[in-house]
């Protein structure tokens, strides 16, 4: 029996709805649906009755609702006991940071901690924002920087560092690519590179939202799920992009980097970096780290808002 199907049971128990119960495990419905299905298949009996309008416990469901409890809460109590333990035996800080906050902010904070930490070892584990979390609550690392959720797992700590704006990537050879500056009116006929909104919310939905609040609609040439990836793309012609500042760091050749124009009143125009750990624990390394990074956070912003404009 996996501690995930018992985690399901509880949060739709709980919920009484499948949408809501997902949204809190940060799962899609239908994922969601799947691990009751196999927890109902190893049990050989119903745990919910569902119709189109309500969920509710079967008998055998408020039976185990109590153990289902216990069981998940011994689990939590086996991994806090367990990351203890580990980081009782490592020195090793385990910071995981998003593609651009690896490229620009995780340079410039490494080289702080050199002269102030000089001691302590930084692990460093780049990966979108859907997979830090999870490692956080897993333990597997000890610090995230993330775009924070919409919906925020209560068991994670986020502390909002500051905004990252937003450029323009496009070949050198683009006739944009000579100006100061881009508004989003010079692209209303561009092909456009968007990262996959499954994957990279925040960044999908800035881009779009940029066009819409100047009544545009983005013109959608490709969908890609890494920076990186899409970077090439605007190196190989396939069409314009919006990303983070930080993300100019690449140097791709043939790709240029021009800061984005943005009309006074856009909202979401930015993108939030923020620093994600787990509540309720105590980490002297951790907090040090925090410590270096709150010491230095508004020279930490300059470079991620250079290049702001306001039309």
């Amino acid at each position: 029996m996996d501690i995930t199907q018992i985690k399901s049971f509880l949060a739709v128990a709980e919920t009484l709805h499948f949408g809501r119960a997902a949204q809190s495990l940060d799962m899609l419905p239908a994922s969601l649906g799947r691990q009751i299905r196999l927890l109902e298949d190893k049990l050989e009996t119903r745990l919910f009755v569902r119709t189109t309008r309500s969920v509710s416990l079967t008998e055998a469901g408020n039976s185990i609702l109590e153990d289902a409890k216990a069981l998940v809460a011994q689990a939590e109590r086996l991994q806090t006991k367990i990351q203890d333990v580990r980081k009782s035996e490592t020195p090793v800080l385990r910071v995981g940071a998003i593609d651009s906050a690896a490229a620009g902010l995780m340079p410039q904070l490494l080289m702080m901690m050199r002269r102030d930490l000089p001691d302590l070892e930084v692990q460093l584990f780049e990966q979108k924002t859907i997979h830090l979390l999870p490692k956080l609550l897993s333990g597997s690392i000890d610090i995230a920087f993330c775009r924070p959720p919409d919906v925020r797992d209560q068991r994670l700590n986020f502390r909002t560092l500051f905004f990252e704006t937003a450029v323009v990537a496009l070949p050198k050879a683009h006739p944009l690519a000579g100006k100061s500056s881009i508004a989003i009116s010079d692209l209303a006929d561009e092909p456009l590179i968007v990262p996959d909104r499954r994957s990279r919310p925040h960044s999908h939905d800035l881009t779009i939202k940029l066009f819409v609040d100047v009544g545009l609609t983005a013109r959608v040439a490709q969908v890609a799920e890494e920076k990186q990836t899409i970077v090439n793309l605007v190196a190989a012609g396939t069409g314009l992009a919006i990303v983070p500042r930080w993300t100019s760091r690449f140097q791709v050749p043939g790709v240029a980097f021009v800061p984005l124009s943005i009309p006074q009143g856009t909202t979401r125009s930015k993108l939030i970096l923020a620093a994600a750990w787990t509540r309720g624990t105590r980490d002297v390394r951790r907090d040090a780290f925090l410590s270096v990074l709150e010491r230095n956070l508004p020279d930490l912003e300059r470079t991620a808002e250079l290049y702001q404009f306001r039309i």
